[in-house]
């Protein structure tokens, strides 16, 4: 099936280059830009992505292989009042640091 028509890329293609990575480092984290890289492709339109992520989601090797081979790795994220976050200080954006004089 064609995933992204910009590109011409089909779930094989996506499949395949999820497999090559995982088999080339086990340990790597796996995002649509390092298989559009791989397929020697970039992203264009980006009306695919939902379609990709989940085609990238469905492999069997996407996930990164943990101490506990049963639990697939899922990223914790801490909160602050409630609203997950990444971990940042309050004022990591430049905006909100204020204008230089």
């Amino acid at each position: 099936m064609i995933v992204c028509h910009c590109q011409n890329i089909s779930d094989r293609d996506i499949r395949a280059a999820v497999d090559w990575m995982r088999a080339a480092d086990p340990q790597t984290i796996i995002t649509p830009g390092k298989i559009y890289h791989a397929l020697g492709r970039r992203a264009d339109c980006g009306g695919c992505m939902p379609l990709f992520l989940d085609t990238m989601r469905a492999c069997d090797s996407f996930g990164v292989a943990t101490a506990d081979a049963a639990q697939p790795a899922i990223p914790v994220l801490r909160s602050v009042k409630g609203k997950p976050h990444e971990g940042r200080r309050q004022g990591h954006r430049v905006s909100q640091r204020g204008t230089a004089v």
